[in-house]
C-alpha cells in the first residue's frame, strides 16, 4: 500500500510536470501541519540576528554601490549612452529595493531575529523608506496569512465569483484590454491597495491602510496605524527636501523610477503566487487554513531568486511556516515536497507567458456544477 501510494504521488508529480495547470487537490489532507514540520530539519525554524542583519547589509551596500556610480559616473558618458544606463539603473536598483522590502516583510511576521522589537525597528524603518506603512501592512498582512485561500475573508487578491465582476470586463476580456489591464495594475496596484484597498478583502465600509479607524484594524491596533503614518509622512517630507536641494528630476530618476518598478514586482510577485488555474478557493462550508495556505504556488525566477531573497521559489513554504528565515526556506521546501506529494503547487512556465496566461484565464471564481464550497478560476464571459 505505502509503495502504491509514492509511486501515485509520482505519477501525479510527473503529470503536473507535463501541465502545471492541472488542478490540485482539495479534499482534506492526509498529513496535518505538525507532520509537516517533523520531515523538516530542526535548524530551518532558527534565527539569526547575525544572518539576517548580513543579508541586509549587503542589500544596502548595492544600493549605495548603485546610486554612487549613477550620481558619479553617468553624467561622464558620451550621448546617448548617458541616458541608456539609466533604465538599467531603475531596473537594478528596484530589484534590490524588493530585497530590502522582503527582509522588512520578513521583520512583520517575527522572521528576522528573536527579539520582536528588533524586528519592528528593522521592518519600520525600511518600510517606511519604500512608503509602506509598516504596522499597518504588517496586520492586514497577518490576516492574510491567516485566511488565505478563503474568498470571504483573505485579504489581497481576493477573486470575485461572476456574479461580482464589473460590466466592463467584458470589453477587456481581449489581448489589448489585457495590456492595459496588466499595465494600470502593475504600475498603481500596489499604491491603491494600501490607499484604497484595491483588490483586497470586501468590507462593509471604505478600507484604508493610512487610517487608524479603517475596518481592517481592531481598536488594539489603532496606535501602530498612527505611528505607520509617521513614518510615511517622515519619509515624505525627506523626499521633498531632496527634491528642493537636489531637483524633482534627480529625485525622480535616482528614487521615483526604481521605487515604481519595486511597486510593479510586488504586484507581479504576489499575483502569479495566488494566481493560477490550478488553485481552488473556498467559501466557508468548506475553508480551512490547511487547505488555505496550500492555495499557493511557487515559481522561478532563476538568478533573482536569490535577489530576492527566495519569497519567489518558497512561497508555499512561507505560508506554512512565516516565522521561518527565508534563508532556510529552499532547505524547508525540499524536505517537505515528499511529503506534500501533489499538494505542492510549482509552476516553471516562464514568467511573461504565465502572467499573460493568468491574466486572460483567471478572470472569477465560481465552483463547479453540482458542487459548492470549493471555487475554480474561470474565463467565460
Amino acid at each position: 500500500m505505502e509503495a502504491g501510494g509514492r509511486f501515485s504521488a509520482l505519477t501525479t508529480t510527473n503529470e503536473q510536470k507535463k501541465s502545471p495547470i492541472h488542478r490540485a487537490p482539495y479534499s482534506k489532507p492526509p498529513f496535518t501541519i505538525g507532520d509537516i514540520r517533523k520531515v523538516i530539519p530542526p535548524h530551518c525554524f532558527k534565527r539569526s540576528l547575525l544572518r539576517s542583519f548580513s543579508y541586509l547589509v549587503h542589500d544596502l551596500t548595492l544600493v549605495g554601490l548603485f546610486y554612487y556610480t549613477a550620481t558619479t559616473y553617468f553624467h561622464l558618458l558620451p550621448s546617448p549612452y548617458n541616458y541608456l544606463v539609466w533604465p538599467i539603473y531603475w531596473i537594478l536598483q528596484g530589484c534590490v529595493f524588493l530585497g530590502v522590502w522582503v527582509i522588512a516583510h520578513e521583520c512583520g511576521h517575527h522572521a528576522f531575529s528573536d527579539y520582536q522589537w528588533v524586528d519592528d525597528t528593522v521592518g519600520f524603518i525600511f518600510h517606511s523608506a519604500l512608503m509602506v506603512p509598516y504596522f499597518s501592512w504588517k496586520h492586514s498582512h497577518r490576516r492574510h496569512h491567516s485566511n488565505i485561500g478563503s474568498i470571504e475573508h483573505d485579504e489581497v487578491f481576493v477573486p470575485k465569483p461572476k456574479s461580482e465582476i464589473e460590466w466592463y470586463y467584458k470589453y477587456l476580456n481581449n489581448p489589448p484590454g489585457r495590456v492595459i489591464t496588466l499595465a494600470i495594475t502593475l504600475v498603481l496596484g500596489w499604491p491603491l491597495y494600501l490607499a484604497v484597498n484595491a483588490s483586497g478583502r470586501q468590507y462593509d465600509r471604505f478600507a484604508c491602510h493610512y487610517d487608524p479607524y479603517s475596518p481592517i484594524y481592531n481598536a488594539r491596533e489603532r496606535l501602530q496605524i498612527y505611528i505607520s503614518d509617521v513614518g510615511v509622512i517622515v519619509t515624505t517630507h525627506l523626499l521633498y527636501r531632496v527634491a528642493l536641494a537636489k531637483g524633482l528630476a534627480w529625485l525622480i530618476c535616482i528614487y521615483g523610477l526604481p521605487w515604481l518598478v519595486l511597486n510593479g514586482i510586488i504586484v507581479f510577485i504576489t499575483y502569479l503566487h495566488h494566481t493560477h488555474p490550478s488553485l481552488p478557493h473556498y467559501d466557508s462550508s468548506e475553508w480551512d487554513w490547511l487547505r488555505g495556505a496550500l492555495a499557493t504556488v511557487d515559481r522561478d525566477y532563476g538568478v533573482l531568486n536569490k535577489v530576492f531573497h527566495h519569497i519567489t521559489n518558497t512561497h508555499v513554504a512561507h505560508h506554512l511556516f512565516s516565522k521561518m528565515p527565508h534563508y532556510h526556506a529552499v532547505e524547508a521546501t525540499e524536505a517537505m515536497k515528499p511529503i506534500l506529494g501533489e499538494y505542492y503547487r510549482f509552476d516553471g512556465t516562464p514568467l511573461y507567458k504565465a502572467m499573460w496566461r493568468e491574466a486572460k484565464e483567471c478572470l472569477y471564481v465560481e465552483p463547479d456544477e453540482g458542487s459548492k464550497g470549493v471555487f475554480w478560476y474561470k474565463s467565460k464571459i
